[in-house]
């Protein structure tokens, strides 16, 4: 049997807990039936116990898990304002053993909450899990991060970021270090261009109060896809574990910055207007409610950037995200460089020299080579080779609870990399609110705006 181990969510209330977290927790035991937690909640709600093993019944639901409920039977909540120095030593009074402390709590409100940590004390083992952003530029993350090391040191500090725990991601890693054919190309000797890309049919979806202070950029780039672009453009590390994987990612982001210093060559944003999606009408961004139009928060955002490293020297990694667009892509698409000699008699000039290209949700590989044969057997065409990869077995966040819960950071984002993740689009951030870089529109359910790439 495992050590029991004691989880309190600061915000347990709130959506984050009870769509993401309470879900992972009942997966987790399910797959994991030697577990032992202990789970408090605490939130800004009047609730009591009895309507907080209610919220957590339906969660577990949610996930077939129902009977993973008698496990965590004696769980409790508490009504606490966590930035309150008594309020939160309260909480963790008499906590014995390891503690996991998750902070399901807006961004300001967990820096004011780690600011009484610090003269509390707590289990020699205590992890924090933080989710992003980290911080609101590089300045503020600097500073957060020397907040929390003060609380417990970095290897007890997890930065939530759930596309590391996507089978999707984790699979690039396997594809990349343990192919012939795939290890030995991965470079700008072969490959033309890197596209991550993160597009959603969804709108805002009553989440003004975060997303127009954030944006497409903040809001993903800053974070998800810039974790993705560590991962492609690393070195590979001796191992998996929390020190090389992590430092093989910091050092790709240390190198990383937008192509050519220029973010009015290299950056574009752009906003929805009123449109139809899903065959649902959408309102204009800057009229759904909530929105300060004044903000000018750009709900499509993308960045080119490139790695300055011996591997990656003139590709550009071009990283999209946004919202209310005709369809979901989630993707990554590495395209190869065209061969330098295609022999006389084969017809056709291919784009390039073939693309792999990884999908999420449901997750797949496609391979896209240039083949010929059929009714011209000396005519190239285009045919994939795909693998579907299903839904995965487990919720992002359900490997990121078990990472966290076992106190391995590996897959967390280290504290350098929160930091170089801000210095990385800041230039975009400064172009953007000077307006050199112009805010373009496009109809709530289109592909986006005219003239920007749809494929890749």
């Amino acid at each position: 049997m495992t050590t029991p181990t004691t989880l309190l969510i600061l915000g347990a209330s709130g959506d984050l807990t009870s769509r993401l977290l309470l879900p992972a927790i009942a997966q987790l035991l399910q797959r994991q039936p030697d577990r032992e937690l202990l789970l408090h909640g605490a939130g800004s709600d009047d609730w009591d116990d009895a309507h907080w093993q209610q919220a957590v019944h339906t969660a577990f639901a949610t996930v077939h898990a129902e009977d993973e409920v008698a496990r965590i039977a004696g769980t409790t909540y508490t009504k606490a304002d966590v930035t309150d120095h008594d309020a939160l030593a309260g909480l963790l009074a008499g906590i014995e053993g390891s503690l996991v402390i998750y902070f399901a709590l807006p961004p300001a409100v967990a820096h004011a909450a780690c600011e009484q940590l610090v003269d509390i004390a707590l289990p020699e083992n205590t992890v924090l899990a933080l989710e992003k952003p980290f911080g609101n530029d590089e300045q503020s993350a600097a500073a957060l991060n020397q907040l929390v090391t003060r609380i417990v040191p970095e290897t007890q500090i997890f930065r939530v970021d759930h596309f590391l725990g996507r089978s999707t991601i984790l699979n690039i890693m396997g594809v990349r270090f343990a192919n012939r054919l795939v290890e030995p190309v991965w470079s700008a000797d072969h490959v033309q261009s890197v596209l991550v890309r993160y597009d959603e049919e969804l709108a805002l979806e009553n989440r003004a109060r975060y997303y127009d202070k954030a944006g497409a950029l903040v809001d993903m780039i800053q974070s998800h896809l810039l974790q993705v672009l560590a991962i492609l453009a690393m070195e590979q590390p001796a191992d998996l574990d929390e020190i090389d994987l992590r430092d093989a990612m910091a050092a790709a982001l240390r190198a990383t910055r937008i192509v050519g210093d220029d973010p009015a060559a290299s950056t574009r944003r752009a906003r929805y207007t009123a449109g139809t999606s899903d065959d649902r009408p959408v309102p204009a961004y800057a009229d759904e409610q909530g929105v300060d139009p004044s903000r000018g928060t750009e709900t499509l955002a993308e960045i080119t950037c490139e790695v300055q490293t011996a591997r990656w020297a003139g590709v550009p990694f071009t990283l999209r995200s946004g919202k209310a667009l005709t369809d979901r892509r989630a993707e990554i698409v590495v395209t190869f460089r065209p061969v330098r000699h295609i022999p006389g008699g084969l017809t056709g000039t291919p784009a390039d020299g073939g693309v792999l290209r990884f999908i999420l949700g449901p997750d797949q590989i496609d391979l896209e080579l240039n083949v010929n044969g059929g009714d011209d057997p000396f005519a190239l065409r285009r045919e994939v080779l795909s693998t579907p990869l299903g839904k995965g077995t487990l919720l992002a966040y359900t490997e990121v609870l078990s990472e966290i819960l076992d106190g391995d950071v590996a897959l967390s984002v280290r504290a350098d990399a929160a930091e170089e993740c801000w210095r990385i689009i800041q230039p975009a951030r400064d172009a953007w609110r000077a307006d050199t870089v112009p805010m373009q529109e496009y109809p709530a359910g289109s592909l986006g705006p005219a003239g920007w790439a749809t494929s890749a």
